[in-house]
């Protein structure tokens, strides 16, 4: 079973200040790099790291490698640590606020008038809590017999930054936490073997000998494999919900493959689908095409975008009546919205919810950066004029996922200046803008010419689990593994999927 932190290559040396391979005379020596960028990407495709092109996204038939870093990035291992040890701390935080319904409404009251989005995902949660909540597992007891619980299980990914402070320290800034769809686990446990390849490659297997395993798939899968054990139905199947088009598709075939050698059976569907062919039947048993789901996964779901129809909101709304345990259900989902993180960063809230260990709260309060509602009244008002005046100092934020969604400086006035007489403001909160330590690397992109950049990276760590919800018991909490990207900086937004960032792996210093 995976343990609380990760562990770490007996060669890591805390002298190093950064990699060899970052030395000026190395990065600009382009024979060597052109040497180095043919094999590494040869490393990729042969180890998986895989794509589908923007030209065919819907089709394996061409594929290249998903966008990555010639090198591995350098990471203080202190926050890097910190990251794992927090993870734990915020999988109890999550799944406690998913139970408090009048926290969920009262924190989201101004969002849901003026986000549509958030407005029909917060219908559904309603709904459900009216009509009760069905998923059910089933529980063996030791001396015989067996009774139903309800489960909750999320695979949730905390993203960090480094911000680098006046006086020259590096500090772990949360930047957002993902509680649907949290993807690249399956591709980012495949690049430390990308990286390796290069640095032996090139004639260092001391410094190759450092890199960090990554279990962040089996971590992930181990977690879904559990929830399906519990339901209690061998015949059941897991059911991945899928976008129509997928270019990152085998990242998702990574954890599929993992539980079908599992003896699980998966079957994948758009939402769309289940609408079309799925039903519950007397005993609020969710069917797709004959077969009774066990456990339903979104990697979709968490954008207007995947709601095309009317239909697929009826079929997400199927989906959280029926006894399938969700990854993640309707609250879980609702707890990862900016509003709620804006909500968490008040005096006291965290606490509230993790009294039994007060230095978990200060653990997560401590990755905290500055977090402010925007909302109609003086607050908000004091909060839009100081974003106003220094626009380069905060980021706004819409209640979206997926990358690519942030506002930054002029563009940030000047929509704080269009919608702060009204009530659209609370659609957005506002959040210090993180100043990151900076790093430089090859950032490989099919088709784009190759550079030296000047880079930001970002640390992700997934965190798995699954709590009973009646007696408030976690029977998994896990944090498997790990997730680095790395972007330019001339590009202020945007992950892998966007073209933007690169998968990394993190050479710990």
């Amino acid at each position: 079973m995976y343990g609380r932190l990760p562990s770490l290559p007996k060669k890591v040396d805390s002298e190093v200040l950064l990699p060899p391979v970052a030395a000026d005379e190395v990065l600009n020596n382009n024979s060597l790099i052109q040497q180095l960028t043919t094999s590494a990407k040869d490393a990729a495709l042969l180890h998986g790291v895989l794509m589908r092109t923007k030209e065919e996204p819907a089709s394996s038939e061409t594929t290249s490698y998903a966008p990555f870093s010639l090198f591995p990035s350098p990471v203080p291992k202190k926050l890097f640590m910190q990251a794992f040890e927090v993870q734990q701390d915020f999988n109890i935080l999550v799944d406690k606020i998913s139970q408090d319904s009048e926290f969920l409404t009262k924190a989201l009251a101004s969002t849901v008038e003026v986000d549509e989005f958030t407005a029909r995902l917060f219908k559904i949660y309603q709904q459900v809590l009216k009509e009760g909540i069905t998923q059910v597992a089933i529980l063996f007891y030791p001396k015989g017999g067996r009774g139903g619980i309800e489960p909750s299980q999320s695979v949730n990914r905390s993203d960090y930054m480094f911000e680098k402070k006046q006086d020259g320290s590096i500090s772990l800034k949360q930047i957002e936490i993902n509680t649907i769809a949290a993807s690249f686990a399956g591709l980012a446990d495949r690049v430390p073997d990308v990286h390796r390849y290069v640095l032996n490659f090139w004639g260092k297997p001391d410094e190759a000998a450092k890199i960090l395993n990554n279990n962040a798939a089996k971590g992930i899968v181990e977690g879904i494999a559990k929830a399906w054990h519990m339901y209690g139905s061998s015949e059941a199947v897991v059911l991945f919900l899928v976008e129509k088009v997928s270019r990152n598709i085998f990242d998702q075939r990574c954890l599929e493959m993992e539980l079908w050698n599992k003896n699980i059976r998966v079957v994948r569907r758009q939402i769309l689908e289940i609408n079309e062919r799925g039903n519950l039947d007397d005993q609020k048993r969710l069917f797709i095409d004959g077969c009774e789901i066990a456990v339903a996964y979104f990697r979709t779901g968490y954008s207007p975008e995947d709601y095309h129809h009317e239909e697929c909101w009826d079929a997400r709304l199927l989906i959280e009546r029926s006894k399938a345990i969700k990854c993640p259900d309707i609250a879980t989902h609702l707890v990862g919205t900016k509003k709620i993180q804006q909500e968490l960063a008040r005096s006291g809230v965290v606490e509230k919810y993790l009294t039994e260990c007060l230095k978990s709260a200060e653990r997560i309060r401590a990755t905290f950066a500055g977090l402010y509602s925007i909302d109609e009244g003086p607050e908000g008002d004091e909060m839009i004029n100081k974003a106003m005046e220094d626009p380069e100092s905060f980021v706004l934020k819409p209640q979206r996922e997926g990358g690519g969604n942030n506002i930054f400086g002029e563009e940030l006035k000047q929509l704080l200046g269009n919608i702060k007489d009204g009530p659209k403001r609370s659609a957005y909160i506002l959040m210090d803008r993180i100043k990151p330590q900076t790093i430089k690397n090859y950032l490989l992109h099919p088709g784009t010419p190759l550079k030296l950049s000047e880079c930001v990276v970002e640390l992700g760590v997934f965190g798995v689990y699954i709590s009973i919800r009646k007696c408030q018991k976690m029977v998994m909490n896990e944090s498997p593994g790990h997730l680095l990207r790395t972007k330019s900086i001339e590009f202020a937004d945007g992950g892998v999927s966007a073209g933007v960032a690169v998968l990394d792996t993190p050479y710990l210093t």
